[in-house]
């Protein structure tokens, strides 16, 4: 399907690999810099970024392509392997599909988990990557998570949760549970969500009550991805600080995003952020929490502007 708008185009396609689709979505000129954005999870999909940003990015100079992971979201695929290489297989199909030889990559939350590890792995096919909410340790995540949400339990008095906090702390930090409480402590103490949303952003969330694609899948989550994740490659003991100091060593440049209300990254994380790719590629935004892209759209937007020039 394809319609115009000015130059401007929007292409709904796919990659057909084994007899199983990956859902792919193209906005803008194919002739400016292409960006190609992965989406976090494990197991969620690019629907947030699709329906609220991509356009947008594109009418700023980007050819802007989003995903759904094999077996997440709109890609479908009960084969599915979830492990790093089948997703940068995935990846170089998707490069071939659009006669890309080198892209900057912008991955959120687990996708820049995915960002980082290609990153290091095809030097000459990156042209940049943008860290947007990513950890780059799980385990330093998870631990941000738990002593905040301790401090919200103990100010409210709140002895039926700590008890849960203490358990959680004498669990197997490496298992799959682990990680699963730990993310729901953040749900359920609004981690994700920024404290004083801008009147941008508002207006943005609002569109989650109206459109028919966010209403689908904004909250749809595919639960074979993260233990597949965790089965394959242990995805919450992960830590890429070796990873990127490789990459900064590569010569591919680095680049984040982060909000200061996003409860999964303590000051300490983003310094040590900072400290790796140098304090003139981090921003870290006020009134803005994990889906930086909507909470500091315009922010957002022109960041990549500047660091894509």
């Amino acid at each position: 399907m394809k319609k115009t708008l000015a130059v401007f185009v929007f292409i709904v396609s796919t990659i057909v690999v084994n007899s199983q689709t990956i859902y792919l979505k193209a906005f803008g000129n194919p002739n400016d810099k292409p960006v190609i954005f992965l989406h976090g999870g494990p197991g969620y999909n690019s629907v947030g970024f699709e329906a609220t940003t991509a356009q947008k990015l594109s009418e700023n100079g980007f050819y802007v392509i989003s995903y759904d992971r094999r077996g997440e979201g709109r890609s479908p695929d009960k084969d599915a392997k979830f492990t790093f290489n089948e997703t940068f297989d995935d990846l170089n199909l998707i490069y071939k599909k659009f006669n890309l030889t080198s892209a900057t990559l912008i991955g959120h939350s687990f996708g820049g988990i995915i960002a980082t590890l290609y990153a290091e792995k095809y030097p000459n096919k990156t042209k940049s990557i943008i860290l947007v909410s990513a950890p780059l340790s799980m385990q330093d995540t998870f631990s941000t998570i738990l002593n905040s949400s301790k401090s919200i339990y103990i100010s409210k008095n709140d002895s039926v949760s700590l008890n849960y906090i203490n358990m959680l702390e004498k669990m197997d930090k490496n298992s799959i549970e682990y990680s699963s409480y730990c993310f729901s402590h953040a749900m359920q103490n609004g981690f994700y969500h920024a404290k004083k949303p801008t009147i941008e952003a508002l207006n943005i969330y609002k569109k989650f009550r109206t459109d028919s694609l966010l209403i689908k899948y904004s909250s749809k989550m595919t639960y074979e991805a993260p233990r597949g994740f965790w089965q394959n490659e242990k995805y919450t003991t992960l830590d890429l600080k070796d990873n990127l100091k490789q990459i900064v060593k590569n010569g591919i440049p680095v680049f984040g995003l982060y909000g200061k209300d996003d409860g999964l990254f303590s000051e300490t994380q983003i310094e040590n952020i900072e400290n790796l790719i140098g304090d003139v590629n981090l921003i870290y935004m006020d009134n803005c929490s994990h889906n930086l892209f909507i909470d500091q759209q315009t922010k957002f937007i022109n960041a990549l502007k500047k660091w894509t020039e």
